[in-house]
């Protein structure tokens, strides 16, 4: 008998490093296992919503970066030169 899955968080609860992690999770199972179709379809569509939370969470990190720099992101400059 399989055994029974956790229970997964909703996506839009998760912080960047539990999705970026799950995503990762999601990444090996689909390039290392033999899944049913239908489970490897599940695993692409969580998948997605990952990328997107992830996308999203970023972005509202360069915006509040961007509200304390300034208008104008400036490179880190390579510090060895």
């Amino acid at each position: 008998m399989p055994k029974p899955k956790p229970a997964q968080k909703p996506v839009e609860e998760l912080t960047y490093e539990e999705a970026l992690a799950e995503l990762e999770g999601i990444v090996e199972a689909l390039e290392g296992e033999q899944n049913p179709l239908d489970e490897s379809l599940k695993l692409f569509e969580r998948g997605q919503a990952l990328i997107l939370r992830c996308g999203g969470l970023l972005e509202t990190a360069q915006l509040k970066v961007q509200k304390l720099a300034g208008e104008t992101l400036v490179d880190f400059e390579d510090e060895s030169q």
